[in-house]
């Protein structure tokens, strides 16, 4: 087992592909925490997992309420003594519809989940991990990060948000040993998913229904990706790559060796630029 005694915690961790994470690494020796606003849903999940031989702790938490998550991390440092990974998985869509149709205070909403919540959890984790001198956080991607997201621009927002906020903080703390990536799932079919079809053509925009309509027929990408993803990039097999958004589903990630991924920490590939073949000099690294 490639994570044998690491101490993950992982929000957003009761559905979807937080969910999915929570199994994956546990089977592969993890100490795993998982939190999410839903208890219930905690509980059922922790209930299945039991059922065939894993353990995993459960707490009731709002990422975007930062007295909570301090108080989680706390029970976890207390419970384990540390923790070595992060995976802020929680997320939610926001409202949907055309930007002046949606109400304002679930736009914010929004970004304060997405977006705050993350940077939450990132911040009171980093202590730790400094004092260690280690660690592993992961942030999920997702539509709108690297192209347009019309009829969802709270989650857009966010999301692209999330990827800058990742690749900034990356190289803050790249010599103190912690590495920080960002996750494109692909098209999971989660209660986002459903979601959407329940907003219907009108709100979501025909061309984005139409696509949603037949991922929910066909399946859609398996979750099982980005947490295969996710125990790849908080193993040593990632070699300490930082900084960079990767694609569960179009990036060979499993095929990368050493050379290759030494290549990619020198390179501005996988991350957020502009394509118009301009460099620019105001920054030098």
């Amino acid at each position: 087992m490639i994570l044998q005694d690491k101490v993950a915690l992982i929000t957003g961790g009761s559905k979807g592909i937080g969910r999915t994470i929570v199994e994956t690494l546990a089977r592969q020796g993890c100490r795993v925490v998982a939190i999410s606003r839903s208890l219930d849903e905690l509980k059922i999940l922790q209930n299945e997992l039991n059922a065939v031989g894993l353990t995993i702790v459960i707490k009731e938490a709002d990422v975007s309420d930062y007295e909570q998550v301090k108080k989680v991390v706390q029970f976890v440092i207390e419970k384990f003594h540390t923790i070595d990974i992060l995976v802020n998985a929680a997320g939610v869509y926001g409202p949907i519809g055309q930007f002046d149709t949606n109400d304002i205070c679930l736009w914010t909403k929004t970004i304060q989940i997405n977006l705050v919540g993350t940077a939450h959890c990132t911040h009171a984790v980093l202590p730790i991990m400094l004092k260690n001198k280690a660690g592993k956080i992961i942030n999920f991607s997702g539509g709108g990060a690297v192209n347009t997201f019309p009829n969802f621009s709270s989650y857009a927002t966010s999301k692209a948000a999330v990827v800058r906020f990742t690749e900034t903080i990356a190289e803050e703390y790249k010599s103190y040993n912690i590495q920080i990536n960002a996750i494109a799932p692909g098209a999971v079919n989660t209660r986002l998913l459903d979601e959407s079809l329940e907003a219907g053509a009108k709100m979501v925009g025909e061309k984005f229904y139409e696509k949603i309509v037949n991922q929910k027929k066909d399946g859609g990408d398996s979750p099982q990706l980005a947490a295969d993803l996710t125990a790849f990039l908080v193993s040593d097999r990632s070699l300490n790559l930082t900084g960079k958004l990767i694609s569960a589903k179009w990036d060979s990630w499993n095929e990368w060796n050493e050379v290759e991924l030494e290549r990619l920490k020198k390179s501005s590939e996988l991350t957020l630029r502009r394509i118009d073949n301009k460099y620019f000099q105001e920054i030098i690294k």
